[in-house]
């Protein structure tokens, strides 16, 4: 195997200043440089290098925008390598330079792995062994019990920061969505392989058996829906199978005390309370746009009022995401109130601009919960349903083009609360422009029937 292979990907070799110094420059490089060739390329957008270091990752969001909807989803796998790497080199670091290997873990809390990489970069090796695995064969004497044991220690990490973090804080950060995660799974590897080595497929499967044990247990005592776990998956699971690979290299290669790793477990909670008062409301633009074979002035009228929409058929309407139906407005002109009523309720739209086949923009005063979660209970209430995910305001755009036909454009500004925001921006992307999607084509079809009755 390739030497920056096994240095990149594996958990074996030890790591020194030049070596850290090098690969962690060179590949930061290398992403923002594949990253902002991606953005410029399809949509169009100049990526800053300051936006790169942004820890928030809100702004990059907003570039990808314009951009068609795979491009958020691949930059986000494309991230996940370099995540590893920067964890695995730095515990191995750490090690090397006689520090706890716990310590290179602080590489994944946003502002403090500005500081903390650096340090690494300076730290002169120790003198107390540094990083090396143990070599001896992996054992299975009582691999049940050990595996049941340190999965049942990763669930009382999650739990516990569930508790913390979710209905102490309110707060849905990467504290939760990624720290949590791959510390359950380092716990599980860790405890799993602490008295006895066991081999990688083993701890990784038990890094993926604790996401999937906490997934369940989210259900089962009726703590979140099937459609929250969904989509919470392709983020978990590749944390918890990481965390199971580090967790039994650093057990394999440390005899730190135990201590050492609850202190960074205690961080966990630190980190969440740090997100819940200082994590910025970013703002989110969606725009989803249909061209018409009417009239501006036949299309004015549908948008500002609209008869009941079909019954939806997108499996996603279909399990619970809220689906619009149809609206109806009091008044006319700023001031008139809209109500766009959907599955779960409805929004109150105030109108703020009143432009007769041009545009129409209103602010959003109330509105609904974003789903019904889907759950064998009756009665499923988590606490994101309450404001994570908020509409501000929104407008549509009428475009006058040739032959007497419209370009109608519709926007949603929304705030959303869950961090990473890079992740979690790709789902309420793609299910707000499918509620788009389904107003102007419904107002498209009524358009062009009244348009073609008139001719």
């Amino acid at each position: 195997m390739p030497y920056l292979v096994r240095l990149w990907f594996g958990v074996r070799e030890p790591v020194g200043q030049a070596t850290y110094a090098a690969s962690g420059f060179g590949l930061m490089l290398l992403k923002y440089a594949v990253e902002a060739l991606a953005i410029w390329m399809f949509a169009a957008q100049w990526f800053p290098p300051w936006q790169f270091l942004n820890p928030v990752l809100t702004m990059r969001m907003e570039l990808l925008q314009p951009g068609p909807p795979w491009l958020g989803w691949a930059l986000f796998v494309w991230s996940l390598p370099f995540l590893w790497i920067a964890i695995t080199m730095s515990v191995r670091r750490a090690a090397d330079a006689g520090a706890s290997p716990w310590a290179g873990m602080l590489v994944l809390v946003p502002l403090v792995n500005l500081v903390i990489m650096p340090v690494m970069c300076l730290m002169p090796r120790g003198t107390s062994g540094g990083w090396s695995p143990r070599t001896q064969p992996a054992r299975s004497e009582d691999q049940a019990r050990s595996g049941a044991l340190a999965l049942g220690g990763g669930l009382m990490v999650g739990g516990a920061m569930m508790a913390v973090s979710v209905y102490a804080l309110n707060s849905y950060g990467a504290a939760l969505f990624v720290g949590t995660p791959l510390m359950m799974g380092v716990v599980s590897g860790y405890l799993f392989n602490r008295n006895l080595p066991r081999s990688y497929a083993a701890s990784m499967g038990l890094g993926l058996a604790t996401m999937g044990a906490a997934g369940l247990a989210l259900l089962l005592f009726a703590l979140e829906g099937v459609i929250c776990v969904a989509m919470a998956l392709p983020l978990v699971l590749p944390l918890g199978l990481l965390g199971g690979i580090m967790g039994k290299a650093i057990a394999d290669a440390s005899r730190r005390p135990p201590r050492e790793l609850l202190a960074l477990v205690v961080l966990l909670p630190v980190w969440a309370t740090a997100e819940s008062l200082l994590a910025p409301r970013a703002e989110h633009e969606v725009l989803t746009a249909v061209e018409i074979d009417a009239p501006p002035q036949v299309v004015w009228e549908h948008v500002i009022r609209f008869p009941e929409l079909p019954p939806p058929t997108e499996w996603h309407f279909r399990l619970g995401i809220a689906a619009p139906q149809r609206a109806r407005i009091e008044g006319a002109g700023v001031g008139a109130i809209r109500y766009c009523e959907f599955t779960t309720g409805q929004f109150v739209e105030p109108i703020t601009v009143w432009q007769p086949g041009r545009r129409l923009a209103f602010d959003v005063t109330e509105q609904p919960e974003p789903m019904f979660e889907l759950s064998p209970y009756r009665h499923v209430h988590p606490p994101h349903l309450e404001g994570a995910l908020r509409s501000k305001r929104g407008e549509f755009r009428l475009i006058a083009l040739s032959g007497g036909r419209t370009r109608l454009e519709g926007r949603t500004w929304y705030e959303l609360e869950m961090f990473p925001s890079s992740y979690w921006t790709l789902w309420t992307q793609v299910l707000i422009g499918s509620i788009h999607e389904r107003v102007l084509q419904h107002v498209k079809q009524l358009a062009e029937e009244d348009s073609a009755a008139e001719r």
